[in-house]
């Protein structure tokens, strides 16, 4: 019986294209039900091949005893049987499942590229990878972009959850590790470690503010990843609909790296509120629209950049507010 069920595992294994140790474990599990159903036993049973036969265990509540199970080997040998037929594929079908999730888990936060299979009345987007399925929400996409069933998508593989099924994969392009990622695998200093991406900030399809930082003092980072003319972050910003890139150095000093995030204005004072994770900031009257953006969107992105709420004003302003502290 053991020789037939070793010929088993061996054949299964190569067919399922699973190690054999998982497909072992999996026919112990089928037999150890099967025996649990047929005698109707509540305990726990561990199953061994063991000596040309298979051996079956009482695990004790405490877990410190195996005590063998009172069975005669032609129902061991029934039973077993039967689970290679029909509980066996269960098990098995759970262990691919398993493998398909540890599989694309390892995958969670690297790009991955898939065609449009089905587009869904709320939007979500069902996405072929090949082997298994994936889906990317209304709410991770470019509002811009518009797909059709065939279009190629390259996306963020953002989350891998365990579902009763297959993995359940969500994708995104909105996300500002999406924009991370292209950088590293389009620029090879980054790709090899030479320069660094500090943080992303974006409004998807619209605009983004990359902090980069170069290990070699002598580097320009700023320079490596725009490339001669934009011809490095042009590409990128192609692929993500249009999205302006602002890239700036990054910096250990708090104060420097506000004023490179609040580019391409010049902020002339800066006053920080701790407690409140907070920052104040004066521009040059004539420059208070550059600073702010449109709708916003420039000192919006800093501020997610930076990790503080900014409050940008002119500096007569800025003056007037440390006057009414002052005068308190």
């Amino acid at each position: 019986m053991v020789k037939n069920i070793r010929k088993l595992i061996e054949q299964t294994a190569k067919e399922k294209d699973l190690p054999e140790k998982v497909v072992e474990k999996a026919l112990k599990n089928a037999i150890a039900i099967a025996i649990k159903k047929d005698k109707d036993i509540k305990d726990y049973l561990d199953v061994e091949f063991e000596d040309g036969e298979i051996k079956v265990y009482i695990i004790s509540r405490k877990g410190r005893e195996r005590i063998p199970l009172d069975i005669t080997t032609e129902d061991v040998n029934r039973i077993a049987a039967y689970a290679a037929k029909k509980e066996f594929l269960k098990e098995i079908e759970q262990a691919e499942r398993e493998r398909g999730f540890l599989e694309y888990k390892e995958l969670e936060g690297e790009i991955v590229t898939g065609i449009v299979r089905k587009i869904m009345d709320s939007g979500d987007i069902l996405v072929d990878l090949g082997r298994v399925d994936a889906i990317l929400p209304r709410r991770e996409q470019i509002a811009k972009e518009k797909y059709k069933i065939g279009d190629r998508v390259k996306a963020l593989l953002l989350e891998v959850k365990r579902g009763k099924g297959r993995p359940s994969i969500i994708l995104s392009r909105t996300h500002p590790r999406f924009l991370k990622k292209l950088i590293e695998t389009e620029i090879p200093e980054v790709n090899s470690g030479y320069i660094e991406v500090k943080a992303v900030a974006r409004e998807p399809g619209e605009r983004a503010k990359v902090a980069v930082h170069a290990k070699d003092l002598k580097m320009d980072p700023v320079g490596i990843v725009v490339g001669l003319k934009g011809s490095r972050i042009q590409p990128i910003t192609e692929e993500l609909s249009g999205e302006k890139i602002d890239v700036i150095r990054w910096s250990e000093d708090f104060d420097e790296f506000l004023k490179r995030a609040l580019s391409p204005s010049h902020p002339t004072k800066i006053k920080l509120i701790p407690e409140e994770k907070r920052v104040e900031v004066a521009v040059p009257k004539e420059e208070l629209s550059l600073a702010i953006g449109k709708k916003g969107v420039n000192v919006k992105l800093a501020n997610k950049l930076i990790g503080w709420h900014i409050d940008v004003m002119s500096e007569e302003d800025f003056e007037r507010l440390e006057s009414l502290r002052q005068n308190e």
